[in-house]
């Protein structure tokens, strides 16, 4: 199927006009009477079936005893019944042309492989007849705008959420009724709600494609557990970032990968969570890591404004409260640019006794003077360095209803004529209070640490979506890499032929070739044993540095045979020799195959950086240049390649572009790359390039071994 029919598919699920209950019971407070109970009490408008063989009434409805007794086919099928029971249930929802089944019932693949063998003979009546069956073991679904509520949520018996803009996704059914009912209580509102269960069929992309196919829908709440397919994972991102949606990610559990090859630097410092951390930040999702600061970012997104970069104003009424903002922004990463002179001078015109830098502490003396509160905050807003601002008013609002109201009447002023800023309250508010600011289109936060979160989560969403991806890339043509281990040498003419530069080089077999290499070099030069066991040759010694004169290049010369020759399960192809590169800053570059997301590029500055701090950034292969200067900027040591005073600059765009073309070889090579290194890739001073000295290519695939032949220093390395 293709991924639109994969989408339109879903809708009898989500928006039925009839519904068959299966099992449903009188008893509406159990599990299998629930379904019924909600879709009553929520007024839902279509046809209801319920189906007991037991009884003639269920919960007031007519009941049928069996699918095939409906007057029609419906839209979607709700299983409640024992997994014994499942099989001819399925069968019979085939044979009348249900369109859609919800699977309640457990007991099937997660409970071993008895369940996953009956699993798998449901899954094949319903690909048969074209049914979509969710599940089983979900906790299924809900549509509050048509009050359709297939789920058993127990969440439902406090409160039904109103709809609203936002859709929740989630492989866990406890996860998703949980964060709904959070979210139902911080006033979200929330017009769907899909759980996956044992995804037999309809699967988290799935679901995340059709909820980011909903024209209603702004902003997306996913929960995962673990990815089944990487390719449909990121075309469901790829979607929700087209049709500009909002996708705020809980990802749970994370291991050290296990199944890459333990000699690739690459692999032993990129995670199955670091990548997958890498995959939703490149493809525009925002990850979350609690609970709360999943129902905050939604809450603060669904309004619907986002900031236009990381410059944000603060207006507080208490210095204290003023500075853990600041603080809280500077770990968050956003900015507090000082104002400018004007402004301060205005500002100090309404409010002579405020601090006017940014924050700005009107100190509590406003309270008494709001009409000068309302005006401090149109300056702020107006000024255009400041793209959302934060308002500090503790507890005011708690006050007397005097004063509550007439701040209330202030803040409303002070934000009239501003629409396209995200404004945060910090106060404590009563909820009927607090509705009426958002109506107004502000966010109420009570922690200030939160609000600062949540508006860092808003910034980072808006950077993705003016982000361009890399669908306009053109792969290359798949280079012959054959099957077996790869020497230096070998790999390094693989890089060459993907574009990028590498260090002339030359392989040789005799003392003599070797002083005649070094000669056309000119000195000082290095020598590296070529074998393709020795893949870390520094550990044996076998990397020789800044060689002066023939002398001591004989020298290295019989040493490095001496210290080859020693290693028992090493076969030495020969010498290579190679000019010593002029310094520069150390990069590594690297590749590994991710079992799910497929190659994926590191980047990070070499030496202590890589090996002690693990500063290091991902992305998924094929990325375009800017992606690639954007995971540049990510890593702690960027500072190092953008210069510092009394220091030049070194050549990003020139490393950007070899970043780039590494991930356009990985992916075309995809099936015959394990992993790849580039260590270390040497960045020269702007306009100068840079130069990979170092490689190291694990493969399925490799070619034979050749000595003698000089490789050129490409002109981009000249």
């Amino acid at each position: 199927m293709t991924q639109n029919r994969h989408i339109s598919s879903l809708d009898r699920m989500l928006n039925p006009q009839s519904v068959a209950i299966i099992g449903a019971s009188d008893d509406g407070s159990r599990l299998s009477g629930r379904p019924l109970r909600y879709i009553r009490k929520a007024g839902y408008a279509g046809r209801i079936y319920p189906v007991n063989p037991k009884r003639d009434v269920v919960q007031g409805l007519r009941s049928y005893r069996s699918i095939a007794e409906l007057p029609e086919a419906p839209d979607v099928a709700i299983i409640t019944i024992s997994s014994k029971l499942v099989l001819t249930a399925v069968s019979e929802c085939a044979e009348v042309g249900v369109g859609a089944i919800i699977l309640f019932s457990s007991g099937f693949a997660e409970s071993g492989e008895e369940g996953r063998i009956e699993q798998q003979k449901i899954l094949g009546i319903c690909h048969e007849r074209g049914i979509r069956l969710l599940g089983p073991n979900c906790l299924g679904v809900f549509n509050s705008k048509i009050g359709f509520f297939g789920t058993f949520a127990t969440s439902l018996d406090r409160s039904f959420p109103r709809s609203g803009n936002v859709a929740i996704v989630s492989q866990s059914g406890a996860f998703g009724q949980h964060v709904s009912y959070l979210m139902t209580l911080r006033g979200v509102g929330i017009s769907y709600l899909i759980t996956t269960g044992n995804e037999a069929d309809v699967s988290l992309d799935d679901a995340l494609s059709w909820a980011a196919s909903q024209a209603d829908i702004d902003v997306i709440a996913l929960y995962v557990e673990g990815i089944r397919s990487g390719n449909g994972f990121v075309e469901a991102m790829e979607l929700a970032r087209r049709n500009k949606k909002r996708v705020v990610c809980m990802k749970v559990g994370s291991s050290a990968t296990g199944s890459h090859a333990v000699s690739s630097h690459t692999a032993a410092l990129a995670g199955d969570d670091a990548i997958f951390d890498c995959v939703l930040r490149q493809y525009g999702t925002h990850r979350v890591r609690t609970i709360e600061e999943m129902v905050d970012v939604t809450y603060a997104c669904a309004m619907g404004r986002l900031p236009k970069s990381r410059r944000m104003g603060v207006i507080t009424l208490s210095g204290g409260f003023g500075i853990h903002i600041c603080d809280m922004a500077e770990i968050s990463g956003l900015e507090l640019p000082a104002l400018g002179k004007d402004v301060q001078e205005n500002l100090l015109k309404i409010l002579p006794y405020a601090s006017v830098s940014n924050p700005v502490d009107c100190t509590g003396q406003a309270v008494n003077e709001l009409h000068a509160l309302a005006g401090a905050m149109k300056l702020l807003l107006s000024e255009e360095s400041i793209d959302g601002l934060f308002c500090y008013f503790g507890t005011v609002p708690l006050t007397e209803a005097g004063i509550s109201k007439a701040l209330r009447s202030a803040v409303l002023e002070g934000t009239r004529e501003c629409h396209d800023k995200p404004i945060i309250l910090c106060m404590l508010a009563d909820q009927q209070e607090l509705r009426s600011y958002e109506e107004a289109h502000l966010l109420v936060f009570e922690d200030p640490a939160r609000a600062v979160t949540a508006m860092a989560a808003m910034a980072k969403l808006k950077e993705s979506e003016q982000a361009r991806d890399s669908a306009g890339l053109t792969l290359a043509k798949p280079l012959e890499i054959p099957r077996r281990p790869l020497s230096e040498y070998e790999a390094s003419r693989i890089l060459l032929e993907a574009g990028v530069p590498v260090v002339a080089q030359t392989c040789v077999a005799t003392k003599i070739d070797c002083i005649d290499a070094a000669k056309r070099f000119g000195f000082p030069v290095v020598l590296k044993l070529v074998s393709a066991q020795l893949q870390h040759k520094s550990k044996i010694g076998g990397v020789i540095l800044n060689i002066g004169d023939v002398a001591a290049l004989t020298k290295a010369y019989d040493e490095l045979w001496r210290r080859g020759s020693a290693v028992s399960d090493a076969t030495i192809d020969g010498i290579l020799v190679m000019p010593m590169a002029p310094p520069g800053i150390e990069t590594i570059i690297g590749v590994i195959r991710d079992p799910i997301f497929g190659p994926t590029v590191m980047f990070g500055l070499g030496g202590v950086f890589v090996e002690s701090l693990r500063d290091i950034t991902l992305r998924r292969a094929p990325f375009g240049e800017e992606e690639a200067n954007r995971m540049i900027r990510e890593i702690a040591g960027y500072r190092l390649l953008e210069g510092t005073p009394g220091k030049a600059s070194y050549d990003v765009t020139a490393l950007a572009n070899v970043l780039s073309r590494v991930s356009v070889f990985a992916a075309a090579n995809a099936d015959q790359i394990q992993s790849l290194d580039i260590n270390p890739f040497v960045v020269w001073e702007v306009g100068k390039g840079g130069i990979a000295l170092d490689a190291l290519i694990v493969s399925g695939k490799n070619m034979t071994s050749e000595v003698g032949q000089v490789v050129p220093i490409p002109e981009t390395a000249a």
